[in-house]
């Protein structure tokens, strides 16, 4: 039986239209008739789901198969390699160091599960300074975004007295000497106004040993208050550099300071052309990764004395694919290349000439990267659709990749492949699609696909491994993953093609990956989910919206939902540069209106089995949009595919989230896909 959600109708008018918003109590966190609510809504999904007979086995099989070692890569600071490893089944995962890579000498320097009962806690920001003697970092609860940054004297293994708060998306630049660092934070809460909390960010100095109280104002500017500072210190610590961003908009600015001089800030980069990320410097000439008239991204010196663009020079120019990164490690320019949505690895000399390729597997993507400007040695870390994270130091000289850390091998790849397609979507664009089953799968339509997308932001969907998808196709299942325009896959024009006005078209590439999967004959639509998380969440509710008939399930995980009014709360603002904003611009309210999840539900219309998820202390994207979707789909319902709802408690938008909850959660949504899809 579906809960009763009472409909109390707010209505507003948007340029001219009034629109009603009838669930907008749900908004209220605090109240305890939502809590209660949402107390409800669990209890009908636990309901739903208890009736799925193999959910306790299944349970158990995901159990076994997340209890691996992870390790992340590591990094040499000081005397000591430091990494994360969980042994398996951890909540989080132990900060590590050795001074020998090769040996099991192990000494814990944190351990998050030990930092609060629930084990939320979560280690979100770390900075050794020079001499690998210190370090800062940042604790996160909950999920949350914000966090505690304190301070570890590595040699006694004590931390510092003070901890500094009010930090969120902050960056930590020590100083030469070890003495202090740059960082950037926002104010105190109690002195801004209610809702301005993700305002007015600015810059500060922090003394070691002294109280925040104390710490010296760096920069600010008043005047751009949706402006944020990222310190970076230059390679000869010479200059205080401030990556200046405006949420996720694919701009940047750059002003830098000269630490040698009483000189203030000098705003190098400030005309919001392009994005510019520092890699590096050799006394005054800077280098810089940016699209500036190059949408896959290049490598560019500025000389501070000639910082006139007509002036600049192309060290590394723009290529057929996409500049992912670029690093300067062994006093060389090291280049992450996206060629079709996974990775290859290229090695440029600082005047520009190609050195060598690093060979990696195909359909792989690197999961990390470190080293530093005068190292000869780095180490990657890679991943792929069918085995967990792989280690390796590469040797620059010898060019020579030696496997760090024991690979695990619980899971065999020899009965499993990963393929590439490309397919047409509704305008004709030909998007790439990976496919990764078994071996010999019967194009017969009766396989279970579940399809995956995002498409936004700029962020590209490459490889990557997850137990859950593993046991998915281990049951026969395919998985299959869209890499849909807004997204980053082949650079700024990808992106700009799913952005604002542009958005259907990435609801029309996921829809026209269904209807290609079922036309190959891979599934049917009664065999066919779709999945997606946050942005990905949006596109999984827009598409249920525009073509309930098209999928036989729905997994919509902590979904922006309601596009009126997603900038009102958090750190929504940050998105309006790839959404909109409906309030503000009649031209933004007239296309959002016509995908907004929230206000395409029509009563009487059949929608594919659907379970939603999110987190109470989602503080990124807010839970009320996964609340009043569900409120809505589950009274315009005609039928009885289950509209469900999962709330978690103390839990966000998904980072730090413990091993015991996610293993929870992959159960119930996993219960849901093999009942509804009988598998």
């Amino acid at each position: 039986m579906t809960v009763h959600t009472k409909r109390e109708v707010v209505e507003e008018n948007y340029h001219g239209t009034n629109v009603q918003d009838p669930y907008r109590w749900l908004e209220d966190p605090e109240n305890t008739e939502v809590q209660a609510w949402v107390d409800e809504q669990n209890e009908q999904t636990r309901t739903y789901l208890s009736t799925y007979a193999d959910r306790q086995k299944l349970k158990e099989k995901l159990t076994d198969v997340w209890n691996f070692p992870k390790y992340s890569v590591p990094r040499k600071e000081g005397d000591y390699y430091y990494f994360h490893m969980n042994d398996g089944l951890q909540n989080q995962a132990v900060f590590y160091r050795t001074a020998n890579l090769d040996g099991r000498d192990f000494e814990v320097v944190l351990d998050p599960n030990t930092m609060n009962e629930e084990g939320t806690a979560a280690i979100t920001n770390l900075a050794f300074t020079k001499d690998g003697k210190r370090m800062a970092y940042g604790v996160s609860l909950n999920g949350s975004d914000w966090q505690e940054v304190k301070i570890r004297n590595l040699e006694t293994g004590q931390d510092e007295q003070e901890i500094l708060q009010w930090c969120k998306f902050s960056r930590i630049a020590w100083n030469e000497e070890g003495t202090g660092f740059y960082y950037n934070r926002f104010p105190d809460p109690s002195t801004v106004l209610a809702g301005e909390e993700s305002y007015y960010n600015k810059v500060y100095w922090h003394e070691i040993g002294t109280a925040q109280e104390e710490d010296k104002l760096i920069f600010e500017d008043l005047a751009n208050k949706e402006h944020s500072f990222d310190p970076i210190l230059s390679d000869d610590y010479k200059y205080l550099i401030l990556n200046v961003w405006k949420g996720t908009e694919n701009k940047s600015r750059i002003y830098y300071k000269d630490l040698e001089t009483d000189s203030d800030f000098i705003k190098l980069l400030a005309n919001d052309d392009a994005r510019y990320s520092f890699i590096g410097n050799e006394d005054r000439t800077f280098y810089f990764m940016t699209n500036y008239k190059a949408p896959k991204e290049k490598i560019i010196a500025i000389n501070l004395d000639h910082p006139s663009s007509d002036e600049w020079t192309d060290i590394v120019p723009e290529q057929e694919d996409v500049l992912s990164f670029g690093s300067m490690i062994n006093n060389q320019f090291v280049t992450g290349y996206l060629h079709n949505a996974y990775y290859k690895m290229k090695v440029y000399a600082t005047d520009g000439a190609f050195v060598k390729e690093i060979p990696l597997p195909s359909f792989v993507s690197l999961s990390g990267m470190s080293g530093k400007k005068e190292d000869t040695s780095m180490f990657i870390g890679y991943t792929s659709y069918l085995s967990p994270g792989t280690t390796a130091s590469y040797d620059f000289k010898s060019g020579e990749l030696t496997y760090v850390f024991k690979r695990d091998d619980k899971f065999d790849t020899t009965d499993f492949e990963t393929t590439q397609i490309f397919y047409p979507s509704k305008d004709g664009t030909k998007i790439p699609m990976f496919l990764t089953h078994k071996k010999g799968i019967e194009l017969n339509g009766e396989n279970p696909v579940l399809l995956y997308g995002y498409g936004g932001f700029n962020v590209s969907l490459t490889p990557s491994f997850s137990p859950a998808l593993r046991l998915w196709m281990e049951e026969g299942g395919v998985y299959a993953v869209a890499n849909l325009r807004g997204g980053g896959e082949f650079g700024e024009d990808w992106y700009n093609a799913g952005t604002l006005g542009n958005k259907q078209n990435v609801f029309d590439d996921f829809i026209a990956a269904a209807e290609w999967l079922i036309e190959k004959k891979y599934t049917r639509t009664g065999k066919l989910a779709i999945m997606g998380g946050s942005n990905g969440g949006l596109l999984v509710g827009a598409c249920i919206t525009q073509r309930p008939d098209l999928y036989g399930a729905a997994v919509c995980q902590v979904p922006v939902i309601d596009m009126l009014r997603y900038h009102k709360f958090t750190v929504g603002r940050y998105w309006v540069t790839d959404f909109g904003n409906a309030e503000a611009n009649a031209d933004h309210f007239e296309f959002m209106m016509k995908y907004s999840p929230l206000h395409n539900v029509h009563e009487g219309t059949s929608y594919p089995p659907t379970i939603i998820t999110t987190a109470d202390t989602d503080d990124r994207v807010v839970p009320l949009h996964a609340k009043k979707f569900a409120a809505t789909l589950q009274a315009a319902q005609q039928g009885e595919n289950p509209i469900l709802l999962r709330v978690e408690k103390n839990a966000g938008h998904g980072m730090g989230k413990p091993t015991v909850k996610i293993i929870e959660e992959q159960t119930d949504v996993y219960s849901f896909l093999f009942k509804v899809l009988n598998i």
